[in-house]
């Protein structure tokens, strides 16, 4: 399978559904498969992916729900920095 410069792990779709639409399944790949960190315990590299929005760490071996790619999502970390902002 090939990959290319443009759309990175995307590139397996060949010349298939126009380049925008791999392009956004390429920044998808990317933050999903990217290493993240745990909240729980900190540690990097050790957070998967079960399914759609549950996440597990093989340190710790916590379970949890949070973004569909990432294992927070965009709007938990703003309630999060707002409600902490608000409380100091």
């Amino acid at each position: 399978m090939g990959r290319t410069k443009v759309v990175g792990p995307a590139g397996r779709y060949g010349a298939r559904y126009g380049v925008s639409v791999r392009k956004r399944v390429r920044d998808i790949l990317l933050r999903k498969n990217a290493k993240h960190t745990c909240p729980f315990c900190g540690a990097r590299g050790k957070t998967y992916r079960i399914s759609t929005g549950i996440w597990k760490c093989r340190k710790c071996g916590n379970t949890w729900t949070g973004g569909a790619y990432t294992p927070t999502s965009g709007l938990a970390t703003y309630l999060k920095k707002t409600i902490t902002k608000e409380w100091t």
